[in-house]
């Protein structure tokens, strides 16, 4: 008994001075609302590295940098006023760590390289003012660009060692070759080789062959797409998110195997929104920015919305 009592007692001692198990950390939520400097006039959104993403402005292509879990960001590229840059639609090729936005009625597109901000290359797609590419899309092979007043994609070459090779202009044909308004947008890749693309004015998402330029409508069932607010678009395999502005929503379209067909599954409102104008996935949400277009559109359409209006990326589960 003598020497078991000091080891009971030791064992004791130490169960009672023991610290108490600290219990397991929770997670903040995430933030469903991140702002994004007042005036800046956003449109295009895409999601990098991690929880990273990247949000362009309209009136002097400056790229704002944020976090999707914390909330925090700040400016990342601040041009000059007097560089004539615009952003619209943008994506990131995490492979090559290229953000790559274009650029509007400027003519050109930009490629910033994600690890320091840095230009890697100004791209020259057509006339300013006579081209206005909106939305991009990204292949192993190339880079395409719509052109919202032209039946036009413009398609940049990537060599094998990351280098561009000229602009090659492709003529849209077929159903998606409409113009008056507003018309080719949203675009992507998808996995069968086409490009997806969406027609703001006719409501209507079509495929296109970038090897001839030719059309195809994809015919959808199920609650319609709003004609005149059709704007960014996501591709994930089969399903495609669609943005529709005015309309303070966004559509998940499911498509059939070969692409040529689907059905609208679902319109995912929210008051959260305010005009979004493009989304981008990250996980299992969606993050789409809020344009505010109601407030005015930027130029060169209009003045754009009044001083001090404030603009932010939301965050939403579908």
């Amino acid at each position: 008994m003598r020497l078991i009592t000091p080891i009971i007692s030791a064992v004791l001692v130490s169960v009672l001075v023991a610290p108490a198990v600290a219990a397991p950390a929770v997670a903040a939520p995430r933030p469903s609302s991140i702002p994004i400097p007042d005036d800046f006039q956003p449109e295009g959104i895409a999601v990098g590295e991690g929880n990273s993403f990247y949000v362009g402005s309209l009136r002097d292509g400056d790229i704002y940098r944020g976090d999707l879990r914390s909330g925090d960001g700040a400016p990342w590229v601040d041009n000059h006023a007097d560089d004539g840059r615009v952003a619209v639609g943008m994506r990131v090729d995490k492979a090559r760590d290229w953000l790559v936005v274009a650029g509007g009625p400027t003519g050109h597109a930009w490629v910033y390289d994600t690890d320091d901000g840095t230009t890697v290359a100004d791209l020259v797609l057509g006339p300013p003012g006579a081209t206005f590419s909106n939305d991009v899309a990204i292949t192993g092979e190339a880079l395409y660009f719509t052109d919202t007043f032209a039946p036009r994609i413009y398609k940049v070459p990537i060599g094998a060692d990351g280098t561009f090779g000229a602009t090659e202009s492709i003529t849209v044909t077929g159903p998606a070759a409409a113009t008056g308004g507003f018309g080719l947008n949203g675009i992507d890749s998808t996995h069968h080789g086409w490009l997806l693309v969406n027609h703001t004015g006719l409501g209507i998402l079509a495929l296109i062959d970038p090897a001839t330029g030719v059309s195809r409508q994809i015919a959808l069932t199920g609650p319609g797409l709003v004609a005149g607010t059709l704007d960014g678009l996501q591709v994930e395999g089969r399903t495609v998110w669609v943005v529709q502005n005015f309309a303070n929503s966004v559509a998940r379209v499911q498509l059939s195997p070969d692409l040529t067909s689907g059905r609208v599954v679902e319109v995912i409102t929210s008051d959260l929104f305010r005009v979004p104008t493009t989304v981008a996935r990250h996980g299992s949400r969606l993050a789409l920015v809020n344009g505010r277009f109601d407030l005015g559109f930027p130029p060169p359409f209009g003045p754009g919305a009044p001083p001090g209006t404030d603009f932010d990326v939301v965050q939403i589960r579908p």
